[in-house]
């Protein structure tokens, strides 16, 4: 993900193939997110933003870490998407081998709910960066900052469906409970996405 030209990507994305999916986009909706937050930062350093340098440093830092998890989790999506595909073409002929198979499908699905549910939470960590910067940032980057929310609020949702898609499947109690807690924050995330770009927006427009 982090050498292949964009035009590449989408390229792969648009073709008959299991992966890249929406999966890697929720991932790369979150890697935008933080780039954007971490760029809006950069701009928010010297004394004109001295009183609030200790924000906008834990914003940077935070933001270029989260930048790199977010393509590794593109990565993850797609790898474990790949697993999911292979169990399903494992034999089922015999009883032990339908029993081996549906085992492998419910551990796949599983793990292949991983990587969006680590995309929620990383969104989750953005869209509170953007309201801690948008008081305190650049004024003339702010729409940078809804920017960056709005990317977020995408992965978030984009995310979700793919962890719902995979919780029919999920046979371990408390690995679904813990994945069915994570997109029940989406929505409040979503919302306080919102309310950034309408922060951003009114402060544009008047």
């Amino acid at each position: 993900m982090r050498d292949v030209p964009i035009g590449d990507f989408l390229d792969s994305l648009a073709d008959r193939v299991p992966a890249p999916g929406g999966g890697a986009v929720a991932a790369l909706h979150a890697a935008q997110s933080a780039a954007l937050l971490g760029m809006v930062a950069r701009y928010s350093t010297g004394p004109t933003f001295a009183d609030h340098a200790d924000v906008v440093e834990r914003v940077l830092v935070r933001a270029d870490a989260l930048r790199a998890d977010a393509l590794e989790l593109a990565e993850d999506d797609a790898e474990a998407f790949r697993a999911v595909t292979t169990t399903y073409q494992l034999p089922k002929e015999t009883d032990e081998e339908k029993t081996a198979r549906s085992a492998a499908i419910a551990t796949a699905l599983a793990a292949a709910a991983e990587p969006p549910a680590a995309v929620i939470v990383a969104a989750m960590h953005l869209v509170a960066m953007a309201e801690e910067l948008l008081p305190v940032g650049n004024p003339n980057v702010v729409t940078d900052v809804a920017a960056a929310a709005d990317a977020a609020r995408a992965a978030a949702t984009t995310a979700r469906l793919n962890v719902e898609v995979n919780l029919a499947g999920v046979t371990d109690d408390v690995v679904r409970d813990r994945l069915a807690a994570t997109v029940g924050e989406v929505d409040d995330l979503a919302a306080r996405a919102d309310r950034v770009a309408a922060a951003v927006r009114e402060r544009v427009g008047s």
